[in-house]
């Protein structure tokens, strides 16, 4: 994936309210007038956002009579996982070691202090 897409996902991933439509999205496709009823904004305000997912690749819009409803898209997250996962190995030992040593930490407190 290029390094544009990724930006391009990260950037619609966020937003809380567009986390929220993909979120709900997962479960299944939706009309936008569905998928903007739990915000207390107006359709226009959610066509912006479905826009911008769509820009991202992290939605499509199908063609149903009179309706388009949208689908969640899965490539562009399995390359934001990928991405990550490349970090996890890094910040799983990073926090080992935190643990580690917060753990002598903790022993040195706990051994007698001679008095001079």
């Amino acid at each position: 994936m290029p390094a544009s897409d990724l930006d391009a996902t990260f950037a619609a991933l966020a937003d809380p309210t567009r986390r929220a439509i993909l979120a709900r999205l997962a479960q299944g496709e939706a009309s936008v007038s569905e998928l903007a009823a739990p915000f207390a904004m107006s359709l226009p305000a959610i066509s912006k956002h479905l826009r911008v997912l769509q820009r991202a690749g992290l939605i499509s819009r199908g063609r149903n009579a009179q309706q388009r409803p949208c689908r969640l898209e899965a490539a562009p997250l399995r390359e934001v996982a990928e991405f990550t996962a490349h970090y996890r190995k890094f910040w799983e030992e990073s926090f080992d070691r935190l643990d580690e040593y917060l753990h002598e930490l903790q022993a040195d407190d706990k051994k007698p202090r001679r008095k001079h």
